[in-house]
This record gives C-alpha cells, structure tokens and sequence, in this order.
C-alpha cells in the first residue's frame, strides 16, 4: 500500500472526515463533472454518500467504509487530478498528475461536523409542526401540524417539489393571472401544494387546472378545493391528449403514464408554455421497436432493454425540447429509495426553435432516433 493508498484508508476509517471533493477531470471522456463524498447515518449505521455531479443531473449512491475508500482510489487514479478533503482535523489537497507522485499539504481544519443524519432536519418550505389546511385534509398531517410518520416520504416529495417551484418561480411572467394545468393530478397533494404555494406563499392570482381521468378523484379533490376555499384552483376529467386551451405558463405532468408524457409535452409546446415540469412513467412505447445490431446482444435481457429504452425515450423528449427553444435538465426529483419514477424533465423556455443551440438539439436528436431505428410519440413535436 502506497502513501495515496495508505492515507485514503485513514481518512475513511479516522471517523473525522467531513467532506471528500473531487476535481480537475483527467480527461473530457469523464462522464462526471465532480464527486464528493461524505459521511451518512442510515437506520444507525455509518456509510459514505457519493454523489456524482454531471452536467445536467445530480445521482448519489450510498458505500460501505471500504468500499467508499476503493472508489475514492479509483477516482484519483483514473478520472480526477485533485481531491480536497476536509476532517475535523485538518484540511487536506491531494494533487495527483501521476497517482503514483501524489503531492499532499495539509493545513488547520476550516470545518465542523455535520449532522450525518441521512434525512436530517431541513428548512422545508412548508415546515413539519406547523398546521397546513391542506395537508391536514389529505391525512399527511395531524391538526397540530405535526407530519404523520406513514406519510413522511409523501411529506418529502410535496417540499421537495415546492424546491423546484422556487427555483422556476422567476421565469414565469409577472402582472397577471398565471395559467397553469397539471395534467394527471390524481389525489393532487402535488396540485394542492403548487396552490399554496404560488397562491399563500408568493400571493400571486392563479388559474390552475388538475386534470385526471378518473371520476371519483376529481369529485374528492373538487370537495377539498371548495372546503378550503382555493378559489382559482379547479379540477376536471379528461383526457391529456384530447385536452384544448389555448394558452399555459407553466404545465406539470407527474407519472403520467408512456406516451401520456409525450402528449402534454406536445401540448405544452404547443401553447408557448414558459415552463414545463415533467416525471416520465412506464415508458414502454419503444420496447418493441427498438433495434440496434451493436446493443443487440444486450438487448435480449429483458430487464436491461427496459432500462435502456426508458433512458432513451427521456433523452429523446429532452433533445425535442431543447429543439423547441426549451433549456431542459434532466434532475433527481425524489431519492431512488422512495420510488423508480425518479427523473423530472424541467424545461424552461428561454430560446427559439430557430436557434443555432435548437438546430444542433433538433440533429442531435435524429441521430439518437436513427441509430435505434425508433419511431416515438414525441416526434410529432
């Protein structure tokens, strides 16, 4: 074991690691633009979140002790030149042109230690404890405000999509009446929240509309709306694909079902909408078309096949956006450990579809359509 080796082994075994960041990609092939690892307490136990940041997207996975100091090695000898650790101790760069040439230099730690709760207290936007008419109507809450313990992770997903409603706030137009259509509502604890939200919190007069296909859901959430007084807020029944207006700010469509997806995208797009948030599901429509003579020894696993086509549908719908003068990131919406259906599409309009950035998106997009010789819904975008 060399001195790289040897001091990695003690950083993740001491117990006074803070935070681990890697830097300064040794070649542009990296897929990840930086990797931090830090420690976590999960059901009692110590392990090491590593979390991987690209481009457009933010993943984590969650290592053992040795495991995190294998990968840690792996990473400065293959993909980063520069990692900076940061312990209770002291504060630590390793430069690592040549792995085997490490330079380390140390100086006074800079940091204390945080939490390692894995779901530790946060500032939620809408706070645990505090009473929320809503949430206390959709049984997430106790009248006291205090969040039902068998409901927490809905609790999570609701303040988590509310983060991201903070983040696209700015890009919707001001002084006026904000149209906004949720198609695929179902219990609509993500409509209602939205309501509170652009409505309680920011004060702002909103049409929102919460579409959804099944009678009775649409009776339940009407009740809700009208017992609370949400005036603005309205939910019909119907169809996505067979929905008309003609005009939306913002249009969201949560686990809306394979090509359901594609045709509020379509919609919205349609309408000039200024914002789009999107959570794909069951995205089976090119299963059964896909073909490829290079992957096609992969592509006889089913399970694989599955995976590969719900990424290529996605990356598909995220390229005709971009076409469509949207800027699109693909982001984490909720922790693979709560659910699969965990990819939000969030597009923002800031372009035109004429664009040199839509053009290059547009042929970027054919490419990846006639290498898998696909035919998807999205097309008629």
């Amino acid at each position: 074991m060399n001195q790289l080796e040897e001091r990695l082994a003690d950083l993740f075994s001491g117990g006074e690691l803070i935070r681990m960041i890697f830097s300064s990609k040794r070649k542009k092939s990296v897929e990840y633009n930086k990797v931090s690892i830090r420690p976590v307490e999960i059901s009692g136990q110590v392990l090491f979140q590593a979390e991987y940041t690209f481009d457009k997207k933010v993943t984590h996975e969650n290592l053992s002790c040795q495991a995190a100091s294998a990968l840690a090695l792996q990473l400065i000898k293959e993909d980063f030149k520069q990692i900076n650790a940061f312990t209770l101790a002291e504060d630590i760069q390793i430069l690592a042109s040549k792995p085997e040439k490490a330079r380390i230099t140390t100086k006074p730690a800079t940091k204390g230690m945080p939490s390692l709760e894995h779901n530790k207290t946060k500032n939620y936007i809408i706070a645990d404890g505090v009473p929320c008419d809503f949430l206390i109507r959709l049984g997430v809450m106790e009248e006291s405000g205090k969040v039902i313990q068998k409901h927490y992770s809905k609790f999570r997903q609701i303040n988590r999509y509310l983060e991201i409603v903070e983040d696209v706030f700015p890009y919707l137009p001001t002084g006026r009446v904000l149209k906004i259509i949720d198609f695929g509502c179902g219990k609509a604890y993500l409509t209602f929240a939205l309501y509170y939200y652009l409505r309680i919190r920011k004060n702002r007069d909103v049409q929102i509309i919460g579409l959804d296909l099944k009678k009775d859901v649409i009776r339940f959430c009407r009740k809700i709306a009208e017992d609370l007084h949400y005036d603005g807020l309205e939910f019909l029944m119907g169809d996505i694909a067979d929905y008309r207006s003609d005009q939306a700010d913002m249009v969201v469509t949560l686990h809306a079902c394979d090509t359901a997806t594609d045709y509020a995208l379509i919609n919205a797009v349609s309408w000039n909408t200024k914002v789009i948030l999107s959570v794909p599901c069951c995205q089976h429509e090119l299963f059964s078309q896909i073909e490829n003579d290079l992957h096609q020894p992969m592509l006889k696993y089913g399970i694989l096949k599955d995976r590969l086509t719900e990424y290529l549908t996605d990356g598909l719908r995220g390229l005709k956006l971009e076409a469509a003068g949207y800027e699109v990131a693909m982001i984490e919406f909720t922790s693979l450990e709560h659910t699969a259906r965990n990819i939000m599409i969030k597009a923002i309009k800031t372009g035109s579809p004429g664009s040199a950035r839509a053009a290059k998106a547009q042929a970027e997009y054919e490419a990846l359509r006639d290498f898998y010789q696909v035919e998807p819904t999205i097309e008629r975008l």
